[in-house]
């Protein structure tokens, strides 16, 4: 597994040479964890904060699943005291994806995934395919994921299952159809570059090639596995914006990271947000 630990002087002034390795293995297989990066302490008011929220979530008549109803979108509160800069600017995630994107990066996403316990399985798909379609070699980067898990992660808690390599697949393409991939390509890839779930310890950060295949798996615990998402994108890539009050404005102020903010005078309710993708409710006893 691509790991790379750092000390805590380096997370303020991350070295150029574990960086650029950070970036490598990005570029070379579409993944690498960094490990030590954020504050567990922070981590443990998000874990008890949006464990506390996600009833409310789950209660809703539209609740935000992804292709099964245990898996849900789950937002962390957009709001002081639940935020923190090494989560939201996080030095190091910046300067490797800085080093991967060029300078110019954005944040267009403040969301994250909760596996809720259960037995299933998400189809292996990629958030966003190629550019174009009929490439014959994949472009270079242009968003990577930052997933923050606030509790460890692994197999045992329904850790996201990743593809490495496959982001240099070029079958996938921006409005090239549904994002499931094909069973003959799984089979083709998985001979090659076998899948797994990644073991990452809270405090960890893991970044990922947006293009990258991956499918959210069981979590056989008994306890809800919650993951904060963000994108950082290239900085000529249009993305959507995120709502946060005006309080927000001194976590997301950083030289080398934009945040594409939509600010929200009025207080709003951010369980509401999100909506259910490829998801259908279950009818007369089946899965449609």
């Amino acid at each position: 597994m691509n790991t790379i630990r750092f000390l805590p002087d380096e997370c303020v002034f991350p070295p150029d040479s574990k960086v650029r390795e950070a970036a490598r293995m990005v570029e070379d297989d579409g993944y690498v964890v960094l490990e030590d990066v954020v504050d567990t302490g922070h981590l443990a008011v998000l874990r008890d904060r949006m464990l506390e929220e996600l009833p409310r979530i789950l209660a809703r008549p539209d609740a935000p699943y992804n292709f099964n109803d245990t898996n849900v979108q789950q937002d962390p509160p957009p709001f002081p005291p639940f935020l923190f800069r090494d989560v939201l600017c996080n030095e190091v995630a910046i300067a490797v994806s800085r080093a991967v994107l060029g300078d110019g990066v954005r944040n267009g996403f403040y969301s994250g995934n909760t596996a809720l316990p259960g037995g299933k399985k998400q189809p292996v798909h990629a958030d966003v395919g190629q550019l174009w379609p009929s490439l014959e070699t994949a472009t270079p980067a242009f968003g990577l994921v930052v997933n923050v898990p606030v509790v460890d992660m692994g197999p045992w808690n329904g850790a996201t299952e990743l593809w490495p390599g496959t982001h240099r697949d070029t079958s996938q393409w921006i409005g090239g159809g549904p994002p499931r991939i094909a069973e003959e390509l799984l089979v083709r890839w998985s001979a090659a570059f076998p899948p797994f779930q990644p073991e990452v310890r809270a405090g960890s950060v893991l970044l990922r090639d947006i293009r990258m295949w991956h499918r959210g798996m069981p979590n056989p615990s008994s306890q809800p596995r919650p993951m904060i998402a963000m994108i950082h994108w290239s900085g000529w890539y249009e993305s959507e914006r995120i709502r946060f009050p005006r309080s927000a404005a001194p976590f997301l102020e950083h030289p080398s990271l934009r945040t594409a903010v939509e600010w929200v005078e009025v207080p709003f309710d951010h369980t509401l947000h999100g909506v259910a993708y490829d998801y259908a409710p279950a009818i007369e006893g089946r899965d449609v």
